[in-house]
């Protein structure tokens, strides 16, 4: 496409995200103060604190300053990488992140290559054979996975699965990363298989909306006059639905599928606290318990803030697709 239309479309999203990411900025700050709990009295885990020690940890921590000055302070802290200080670990936001980080990447990550494929396969399929039977059985179990809580979902897979249930034995840990003592392959080994049950509760719930989206999308499609035109010119169906007519439906699709990369980042809270798994989403939940305010933030800012890169990438990557988007 050309450079001269493509160019505003491009300075026209990025200052959207810019907009965004600011609106993520002010959202993080206030949300999170209106969360009942005391954080100083929180670091004190319950031992008694006089009033003097409290007032020295308010000074400490800057929570003592003006809403005004706080703001500020967080805002110049976000921008410039630096997410302050946990309150109950008494560590760098930064750090307790990126800690935590390779744990979320490899179980979200796997999942939603998993789902997104799953879903983009089976949904092309639906809608090319639609109202006959294996629509009708894809569509069916996709909305009523669909409609099925994560963390339900998962707990029932941990009682039939793991505890085990009639004659189904428990074949997969409950919960953590790794059994410990083992490295090399066996480590490898031992990650994957404490994987099983977590990814699958991701894959069964993520494909639903991939599989929904895209037969939309070609259904949609599917009544196209250069269809008719490619079917005229002796092309066989199978390469109809591949050459002209899934590239087509791909919009919307991409756009959630980048959404979901986004995903990668922020992990998923319910399914992480469900199985322990020892990633981002169990640290945004024991950092909310509290309230830890920098780590909380921090976490939000991160959260957030994938999910805009994710969105701005899709955007950015639609006109190459179909050209007609930036005029």
């Amino acid at each position: 496409m050309r450079a001269r239309a493509y160019l505003p479309y491009l300075a026209g999203k990025l200052g959207a995200a810019a907009v965004s990411l600011l609106a993520v900025l002010v959202t993080g700050f206030f949300l999170f103060r209106i969360v009942p709990g005391d954080p100083v009295k929180a670091m004190t885990h319950g031992a008694p604190t006089s009033a003097e020690q409290l007032a020295a940890l308010r000074r400490q921590f800057g929570l003592d300053e003006p809403l005004w000055r706080q703001f500020t302070e967080y805002c110049t802290g976000a921008l410039t990488g630096d997410l302050g200080t946990s309150y109950q670990f008494r560590a760098p936001v930064g750090e307790l992140i990126a800690a935590k980080l390779p744990a979320t990447l490899l179980l979200t990550g796997v999942a939603v290559v998993l789902y997104s494929a799953l879903g983009l396969w089976l949904g092309t399929r639906s809608a090319w054979r639609h109202g006959g039977l294996g629509d009708r059985l894809n569509t069916g179990v996709a909305l009523t996975l669909w409609s099925v809580p994560s963390f339900w979902l998962g707990l029932l897979l941990i009682t039939v699965f793991s505890v085990g249930a009639g004659p189904v034995p428990g074949l997969f840990p409950s919960g953590g990363m790794e059994s410990g003592g083992t490295s090399g392959f066996a480590y490898v080994l031992d990650v994957a298989h404490h994987m099983v049950l977590p990814v699958l509760t991701l894959v069964a719930v993520g494909y639903a909306q991939t599989l929904l989206v895209m037969r939309s999308s070609l259904l949609d499609e599917m009544g196209g006059d250069y269809l008719t035109t490619a079917r005229a010119k002796g092309l066989r169906d199978a390469a109809v639905r591949r050459r002209h007519a899934v590239p087509n439906a791909l919009l919307p699709t991409v756009t959630m599928v980048f959404i979901n990369l986004g995903h990668v980042a922020a992990g998923s809270i319910l399914v992480e606290t469900v199985f322990s798994w020892p990633g981002l989403g169990g640290l945004f939940y024991q950092a909310l318990s509290v309230p830890d305010l920098p780590l909380v933030q921090g976490l939000f800012v991160v959260f957030a803030g994938a999910m805009i890169l994710m969105n701005l990438l899709a955007d950015l990557l639609h006109p190459f697709l179909d050209p007609r988007v930036a005029r």
